[in-house]
């Protein structure tokens, strides 16, 4: 085992980050190898890039307040009266109307005819 001091976290400066970053936006560039050519692991490009990125996102749209929006739907129709359904299998199709004041029992019905 080794003794001493235990090691620190190294920093970087902020003209290395954008360097590294405008390399890895390059076309066909590759992460990895940037990260290898400056000395730094790909995981922490990968998170200076996130970083990078939510900063941009936050500068690109401001925080603006809540609005209400008005949205106009057309008006309401009559709810259906019955419950219709068609029934096919292969070549027999059978059409089946309930009303839907028995919705019900129509659930009920098409529980027993589908098992």
């Amino acid at each position: 085992m080794q003794e001493g001091r235990p090691r620190q976290r190294r920093r970087h400066d902020a003209a290395l980050k954008e360097r590294v970053l405008a390399e890895c936006d390059a076309p066909g560039a590759s992460v990895a190898q940037v990260a290898l050519a400056h000395g730094l692991n790909a995981n922490l490009v990968h998170k200076w890039r996130r970083l990078a990125a939510v900063d941009v996102a936050s500068i690109a749209r401001p925080a603006m307040p809540a609005q209400f929006v008005r949205v106009a739907l057309p008006p309401a129709s009559e709810p259906p009266s019955n419950i219709r359904v068609d029934l096919r299998r292969g070549q027999t199709s059978i059409t089946v109307t309930w009303p839907v004041a028995a919705a019900t029992e129509f659930g009920a019905w098409m529980r027993e005819l589908l098992r």
